[in-house]
């Protein structure tokens, strides 16, 4: 049931006697992690209140196609975008029948047509109803067309009646949806990632830095969202957006960047792709440095030490499964191995950033992956983001080898 975690789920909730069931299956939903939004339509609204379906999910249950607190108030648009799942229970005769005919005249069967995420129904109805040729029909078509049918199951009906069209129970449901994912890599893990370059101030006009992009850190954290993660990335400045359901935290300088990875920690795995200053003036004027106009002096900068954040992460002794990033102009592979050794890391990634078409603000990487036993994996040149899944896959699997 772990495939739930950090899933989205957009519960919508038809009007049939079995609504009641709705509420109990958002507690199962959210006890595996996922996170759920719930779509009532007028019927589901008659058997129970959104009031209740939203302390359950602790979120404002959506009610109205034309949402005015909505962005643009297309609210469908919003959700069906938003979603990894969308399950319909109850799914009545009638919701099952405007489905098959690509009616789009509420929230909840404007989101379906709207929706790339798969769709799950789970019938719920009188046996008859359940068995009635149109209804099979419908059952038929909406299947052919790829969505799920969870149940539904044969029992005593509120009518009285005993037969097939009984809606299933939230535990099923709730398993049936996990089953509609495959395990992910990283499900359940918190993942730890550092980009973007460093800053150290000079004075409060000028700084030292690198050319850091941070575009590999992101498209790692992407990745790493995407194969089931908790990810925190703690980001140097950069002007890139945050991918989404990863927590960022921005930071400005080496310690800066340390302090903030040691208030992520416990994490399982450590990646260190930020291109962190390793050096800082030891004192940062208080005011501008102005250049005195009668001498042809240079400026002297006394420089210490910044504290090396990947040894100290990877020194701990709860230490995550640490991988570091080797930037080199010169002797890659060399170089990347002694970090690998003097830094007691389990991977590192040798990146070489001579070469302008890879290197630093580039949009496409090739790396050469080493680990403890010195064995070299490339990865041939093509995007960040489809190096960052190769790498995410490659680190997990040898995470679960350890």
């Amino acid at each position: 049931m772990q495939r739930l975690y950090r899933k989205r789920i957009v519960l919508g909730v038809g009007g049939g006697i079995a609504a009641y069931k709705s509420a109990e299956l958002v507690r199962r939903l959210r006890d595996q992690g996922a996170e759920v939004r719930v779509v009532m339509t007028s019927g589901g609204r008659e058997f129970i209140t959104p009031l209740t379906l939203q302390a359950l999910s602790g979120h404002p249950v959506h009610l109205d196609l034309l949402d005015p607190a909505a962005e643009a108030a297309m609210g469908h648009i919003e959700l069906a975008r938003w979603a990894d799942l969308v399950v319909i229970a109850p799914a009545t005769a009638d919701l099952m029948a405007r489905l098959a005919q690509g009616v789009a005249n509420d929230l909840l069967t404007t989101l379906v047509l709207a929706t790339n995420a798969p769709v799950a129904l789970a019938p719920a109805m009188n046996q008859a109803m359940w068995a009635d040729p149109a209804t099979q029909a419908n059952r038929a078509l909406l299947q052919q067309r790829g969505i799920r049918m969870f149940g539904p199951a044969s029992g005593s009906q509120a009518c009285g009646d005993v037969g097939m069209g009984r809606m299933l129970e939230a535990d099923d449901l709730a398993q049936a949806a996990a089953d509609c994912f495959e395990r992910s890599l990283l499900t359940g893990k918190h993942l730890l990632i550092t980009a973007g370059p460093t800053q150290e101030n000079i004075d409060p006009v000028r700084y030292i830095t690198n050319h850091s992009s941070g575009k590999m850190g992101f498209a790692l954290a992407e990745a790493a969202a995407e194969a089931g993660a908790r990810v925190t990335l703690v980001a140097g400045p950069v002007f890139l957006p945050t991918p989404d359901r990863v927590h960022r935290i921005d930071v400005v300088s080496a310690r800066d960047m340390l302090t903030a990875c040691e208030a992520a920690m416990p994490c399982d795995l450590f990646i260190a792709a930020a291109a962190v200053a390793d050096y800082r003036p030891e004192v940062v004027a208080p005011h501008k440095l102005k250049k005195d106009p009668g001498s042809d002096d240079g400026l002297l900068l006394q420089m210490v030490r910044n504290p090396d954040i990947l040894a100290t992460l990877a020194g701990r002794a709860d230490r995550p499964f640490s991988v570091g990033f080797a930037a080199e102009t010169e002797n890659l592979l060399e170089y990347a191995t002694r970090k690998l050794r003097d830094k007691n890391l389990d991977l590192i990634v040798a990146n070489d950033v001579a070469n302008p078409s890879i290197g630093f603000n580039s949009e496409e990487n090739a790396v050469t992956v080493i680990d403890r036993q010195q064995h070299e994996t490339r990865f041939s040149q093509a995007s960040k983001g489809h190096i960052a899944r190769q790498l995410i896959a490659f680190i997990a699997d040898r995470y679960h080898q350890a």
